[in-house]
C-alpha cells in the first residue's frame, strides 16, 4: 500500500461523511423499516396542572389497525425504576420520580399520560383522539419567583414547595471584599427560555430480538448513557439491549437526553413481541423535547475606583419545569464557575436555585450554563465601564490577567490550562477597524441619525470537555469524564476506528481521521470510523459539552500511540535490531542510520495477522484500546465584537457586522472550526434578538411552532469575520480544546451589548432579551420619559 508523508492536522480537509449526504445515502431512525413493524402515538395532557381521574382506552383499541393501548397505571408493574437523573447536585435535592407515562397529575402541557400502537403511523394518531382522558384541571404556577411565594401552587405536593435545591460556592473573603470596596455594581438579568429544533425530529425504534434480547435505535446523542439507563429503568438486561443511533440530524443538546418515548418503545416491544416505532412531530417537539436556559440573575462586582475587580457575586434563580431530567439540576451549575469570565479578582460567591414550575422541563442546550454565565459577566463589565467612565475595551484590558502557558487559577478556584485573552481581544479589535467604527457611531450621534450604530463586546471563558471523573464526583454527576477509543489496523493496512462519541454534526469522521492518518502515517481514505452503535463501539460516554476532541480525540491518539508501540515491537524483531535503534515518523520505522532498512505499519499489520515470526509473547494482531480521563477541563476563549444599528423609531436591530476572535487550541481542521463558530454565532444572535419560548399563566405554550417560535434562517446571517489565535491546551497532548459551542457562549452578550451601546448617549442602560422591536422601542420611550 503507497505511504504517505502528508500531514493532515492542521489543513482543510474535505468532509469525509458529506458524499452520503449529498447523495441522500445517509439513514436516519426515521428511514428504518422493520417487518412486522408497529407506530406508537402518545396521548399528552392539554393541561399544565391536572389530576388524572380516568383514562379509558376501549375506544382506541376497538379502532380498526389499532393493536393496543395503555394508561400510565397500566404500564406501571413493566417499570424497574423511574427515568435517570443523573446529577443530584445536593444531598437534600428533591427528585420527584418521573415515569415514562404520567399516572396520578399531568405537570406540563404535553405530559404524556397514555400510548397507543398501531399498524401505521396515520392509525395511532387517529387513536390517540379516541381515548378518553377524564382531568381535574389544578392552578398552575409558570414564573419562577411566583413560584417560590407563600400559597402558590405546587408540582409536586409530596414536597410542599417549588424549591428544589439550593446549591453554592465560594472562593475567598467575599463578604469583606464587598464590604470594603469603593464601587459595587449590581445588575439583573432575565435570560428567556428556548426550544431546541434539530433538523432531524426525535425519532425511536425498538425491535425484539433472540433470547430476550433488544435493539434500540434513538436519535440520541449519548447511546452508551441511553443503554444504561433504559437497563435500570425497563429491567432488560444491559447485556441483552444494543442501542444504535444512526445518522443524527443535529441536537444541540436536546438528544442529550433519555426520553420517556425510548423507555416507552422498549417495553411495548417487549409486551407486544414486534419492532415499535415512534417518531415525533414538530408540535410534539416544542411541547415534550426539554427545553433550555431560563434564569434570573442578579450578578454583584465589587471593584476600586478605576474599574479594577475584586470580587464577584452571584444569585441565580433556574427553571427546572415540572421534572428533573437526566442533568436537568446540574445544567446551571456548568457555569457556576464562570460569573468571573475572563477577568481577575480575589474573591467569587454564586448561589443557585432550582425551581419547578408546570413547564416542560429543562435541560441542555448548547453551551448548557455557560451562555448564560457570559450574559451575566459580559453584560455587567459594561455596566461597570459605564460606572467608572472608561471605554469597554479598556475596562476589559485592565482585568485581564497577564498571558500564561501553565495552569493557573481565576477567582473562582478554577485552574485554566492556558489563555492570552489580550490576544484576541486585540486581534478582533483589528479585524472590526474599532477606531473608525467609534467615529462614525459619534458622526451619527452628532447628525441625529434615526439609526444609530452599536459596538457590543464578549471577552467569555469558557470550560469544557467535561472532564476528570474523580471532579464529577465531588460534584455529584452519577457518570465519569473519561473517553474510549479502539483501532484495529487490518491485514491489509485498512484501519478501523471505533470511537466512544458520536456526532451529530461535529465531522467525526473527518477530524479523527486526519488524528490517525498522521499517527500512523497511512491516507486518510484508509480510516474508517464507527461510532454510535454500543455492540460495534462498546465503551463510551458519548458527545455533549464540546468533550468530543477533547476526550474522545486524546483517547484516539492515545490508541494510536499504543499501535506504533506494539509495530515497533514487531518492527524490532523483524529488522533484528533493538527499539532503540528504530526510528518512527510518518507510519515508517526506520534503523537509525540505515533508512533504507524499513517497515511501514501495513506491512507490520500483516505481520502481526499471521503471526509466523512474532517476539515472544506479544499477541497476535495489530490492536489497541485507550480510555482517557484528562485531567482537568479545556478553557476556549475569544473576544467577539457585535456592530450593530438600531433604529430609533421602530425598536429594530440589525446585525451589520460581526467579528470571532476565538482560542480553542489546536487546529485539527480549519474548515470545520470556522462552520462551528459561524452556526453558533448564528444561533446566539438569534437567542439575543428573536427567539423565546413563552407561556401564559395557566401553563399554556404561547409559542408552539414554527409560525410563532422564530428560528435563524439564511435571510437573519449578517457578514461574519472569523479570526484566531493558538494557545495549545496543557491538558493533554495534542492541545485541543473545545469549538463547538463558543459561539453561542459569545455571542448573546456581544449583540446585547451592542444594542444598549447604540442607544446609550439617549440613557439606556439595560435591553430585556430577547431585544425585540417592542422592548427595545419601550426601552428608548422609558430612556426619555415616556410611558412605554
Amino acid at each position: 500500500m503507497a505511504m504517505t508523508q502528508e500531514r493532515y492536522v492542521g489543513r482543510e480537509v474535505l468532509r469525509k461523511e458529506d458524499p452520503e449526504f449529498l447523495t441522500g445515502r445517509a439513514r436516519y431512525t426515521d428511514d428504518l423499516v422493520l417487518p412486522g413493524m408497529l407506530w406508537m402515538a402518545v396521548v399528552r395532557s392539554p393541561f399544565a396542572h391536572a389530576r388524572i381521574k380516568k383514562v379509558d382506552v376501549s375506544r382506541a383499541v376497538a379502532m380498526e389497525g389499532v393493536v393496543a393501548a395503555f394508561s400510565g397505571q397500566d404500564l406501571a408493574g413493566d417499570w424497574a425504576a423511574p427515568l435517570l437523573m443523573a446529577w443530584p447536585v445536593t444531598e437534600d435535592i428533591k427528585n420527584p420520580p418521573h415515569w415514562p407515562l404520567a399516572r396520578d397529575k399531568a405537570r406540563y402541557q404535553g405530559d404524556g399520560v397514555a400510548v397507543v400502537v398501531a399498524e401505521s403511523r396515520a392509525l395511532a394518531a387517529d387513536a390517540v383522539e379516541a381515548v378518553d382522558v377524564e382531568y381535574e384541571p389544578l392552578p398552575a404556577v409558570v414564573d419562577m419567583e411566583a413560584a417560590l411565594a407563600e400559597g402558590a401552587p405546587v408540582v409536586h405536593e409530596e414536597f410542599g414547595t417549588n424549591r428544589c435545591y439550593t446549591w453554592t460556592h465560594t472562593n475567598g473573603d467575599v463578604e469583606r471584599v464587598f464590604a470594603e470596596a469603593p464601587v459595587v455594581v449590581k445588575e439583573r438579568y432575565a435570560i428567556q427560555r428556548q426550544i431546541p429544533n434539530a433538523m432531524e425530529p426525535r425519532s425511536v425504534l425498538a425491535e425484539p430480538g433472540p433470547a430476550g434480547s433488544f435493539t434500540l435505535w434513538t436519535a440520541s446523542q449519548i447511546p452508551h448513557i441511553v443503554k444504561v439507563a433504559m437497563a435500570l429503568c425497563t429491567g432488560i438486561p444491559e447485556s441483552k439491549l444494543r442501542v444504535i443511533a444512526p445518522r443524527v440530524g443535529g441536537g444541540f443538546g436536546s438528544k442529550l437526553q433519555v426520553y420517556p418515548e425510548e423507555a416507552l418503545a422498549l417495553v411495548l416491544a417487549k409486551r407486544l413481541g414486534r419492532p415499535v416505532k415512534w417518531t415525533e412531530t414538530r408540535s410534539e417537539n416544542f411541547l415534550a423535547t426539554h427545553h433550555g436556559r431560563e434564569q434570573i440573575q442578579e450578578i454583584e462586582l465589587a471593584a476600586d475606583e478605576t474599574g479594577k475587580i475584586r470580587g464577584y457575586r452571584a444569585r441565580v434563580l433556574a427553571n427546572m419545569g415540572a421534572y428533573l431530567r437526566i442533568i436537568t439540576p446540574g445544567t446551571p451549575l456548568l457555569g457556576a464557575f464562570l460569573y468571573c469570565g475572563a477577568y481577575g479578582g480575589e474573591a467569587y460567591g454564586v448561589e443557585f436555585t432550582g425551581v419547578f414550575t408546570n413547564t416542560t422541563p429543562t435541560d441542555a442546550y448548547r453551551g448548557a450554563g455557560r451562555p448564560e454565565a457570559t450574559n451575566a459577566i459580559e453584560r455587567a463589565i459594561d455596566a461597570l465601564a459605564r460606572r467608572v467612565g472608561k471605554d469597554p475595551v479598556e475596562i476589559r484590558r485592565m482585568n485581564f490577567p497577564p498571558p500564561f502557558t501553565e495552569p493557573t487559577p481565576c477567582p473562582s478556584g478554577l485552574n485554566v490550562d492556558s489563555g492570552n485573552y489580550h490576544a484576541t481581544l486585540e486581534r478582533a479589535l483589528e479585524l472590526v477597524g474599532y477606531e473608525e467604527l467609534r467615529k462614525e457611531q459619534q458622526a451619527r450621534r452628532d447628525r441625529g441619525d434615526v439609526k444609530q450604530l452599536g459596538i457590543g463586546f464578549s471577552t467569555y471563558l469558557e470550560n469544557c470537555g467535561l472532564a476528570p471523573s474523580r471532579v464529577l464526583k465531588a460534584l455529584r454527576y452519577a457518570a465519569g469524564g473519561w473517553d474510549a477509543a479502539s483501532i484495529r489496523v487490518l491485514p491489509t493496512g485498512k484501519v478501523v476506528v471505533a470511537i466512544g462519541t458520536t456526532p451529530h454534526g461535529q465531522s467525526h469522521e473527518t477530524t479523527f481521521a486526519q488524528i490517525v492518518a498522521d499517527d500512523l502515517g497511512v491516507p486518510i481514505e484508509d480510516v474508517e470510523i464507527v461510532f454510535g452503535d454500543t455492540e460495534l463501539a462498546p465503551w463510551g460516554m458519548d458527545t455533549y459539552g464540546s468533550r468530543s476532541l477533547a476526550i474522545g480525540g486524546v483517547a484516539v491518539h492515545r490508541a494510536a500511540m499504543k499501535i506504533v508501540e506494539k509495530a515497533r515491537r514487531i518492527a524490532a524483531h523483524a529488522l533484528e535490531v533493538s527499539e532503540d535503534d528504530l526510528e518512527y515518523e510518518a507510519g515508517r520505522f526506520t534503523v537509525k542510520g540505515a533508512p533504507d532498512r524499513a517497515k511501514t505499519i501495513p506491512e507490520l499489520a500483516f505481520a502481526a495477522w499471521t503471526a509466523h515470526d512474532l517476539p515472544d509473547g506479544l499477541e497476535p494482531n495489530l490492536d489497541a484500546l485507550a480510555v482517557y480521563d484528562p485531567e482537568n477541563f479545556v478553557f476556549p476563549y475569544g473576544a467577539h465584537i457585535c456592530v450593530a444599528e438600531v433604529d430609533t423609531e421602530t425598536g429594530e436591530v440589525e446585525v451589520v457586522k460581526y467579528v470571532a476572535v476565538d482560542d480553542v487550541g489546536t487546529i485539527i481542521n480549519p474548515q470545520i472550526v470556522d462552520g462551528q463558530v459561524v452556526g453558533g454565532v448564528i444561533q446566539g444572535i438569534a437567542e439575543a434578538l428573536y427567539e423565546e419560548a413563552r407561556y401564559d399563566e395557566n401553563g399554556q405554550l404561547l409559542t408552539p411552532n414554527l409560525t410563532s417560535y422564530a428560528v435563524p434562517a439564511a435571510p437573519e446571517v449578517p457578514p461574519i469575520t472569523i479570526g484566531r489565535t493558538v494557545t495549545p491546551s496543557t491538558t493533554n497532548e495534542l492541545g485541543v480544546k473545545g469549538v463547538g459551542e463558543t459561539g453561542t457562549i459569545a455571542s448573546p452578550a456581544a449583540v446585547l451589548n451592542a444594542v444598549v451601546d447604540a442607544l446609550s448617549h439617549l440613557g439606556v442602560t439595560q435591553i430585556e432579551r430577547p431585544a425585540t422591536p417592542e422592548k427595545v422601542w419601550r426601552a428608548i420611550q422609558r430612556a426619555k420619559g415616556g410611558a412605554a
